[in-house]
């Protein structure tokens, strides 16, 4: 990414910590509020899947470009990167506005996983609430971690670019592809 001129550190770190707390807390809220008069957009899901699975693809370019020493083509993968994370909370959220949320293994789509329906999952289900909270937990983690990557990058701050982005790539990745693999399981249960 291109050298700026250098910006004082507090006034990035203060936008770090802003946007690192409000957009959590903003997601949390938003969940909680019904756009009136709006169907539910059931189309949405597999398209925001989609761009978590473009998201990871994305990331992997980006990789792949800065390891060739191509650093303008990283840092436009990055900022596509960023673009995609941003439109898939956008849409994420637009969803969750007109909709309920989707029980997993609620196969007659009542609202209600019954006990037979439980164990009908049988182990399947540990596995997907262990996919769905670690992916809802790194995906609040990673936003510091992505703000401050990218931050040390325009500050020209290369050195310690490369040293937190060795953390926040395997997060950002884990966050993109779980989302996918979250997607996957819970498709069959979402209302027709």
């Amino acid at each position: 990414m291109e050298t700026q001129t250098k910006q004082p550190k507090s006034k990035y770190t203060l936008w770090i910590w802003i946007l690192s707390i409000v957009i959590p807390v903003a997601v949390a809220i938003l969940f909680t509020v019904r756009i009136p008069g709006v169907e539910r957009m059931g189309f949405l899901p597999p398209i925001y899947a989609s761009v978590n699975a473009l998201t990871a693809a994305v990331l992997i370019i980006a990789l792949y470009h800065i390891k060739q020493g191509n650093r303008n083509a990283h840092e436009t993968f990055m900022k596509l990167a960023i673009g995609l994370s941003v439109l898939f909370l956008l849409m994420y959220v637009v969803y969750h506005m007109t909709s309920d949320s989707t029980k997993f293994g609620d196969t007659n789509a009542d609202g209600l996983v019954s006990e037979i329906e439980s164990q009908a999952l049988g182990a399947i289900r540990y596995v997907y609430y262990l996919l769905l909270i670690t992916h809802i937990t790194l995906s609040v983690t990673v936003i510091p971690f992505v703000l401050v990557t990218y931050v040390r990058a325009i500050r020209g701050d290369f050195k310690m670019h490369k040293k937190i982005a060795r953390i926040t790539f395997p997060l950002w990745l884990y966050v993109a592809v779980t989302g996918v693999i979250v997607f996957l399981m819970i498709s069959p249960y979402y209302p027709t």
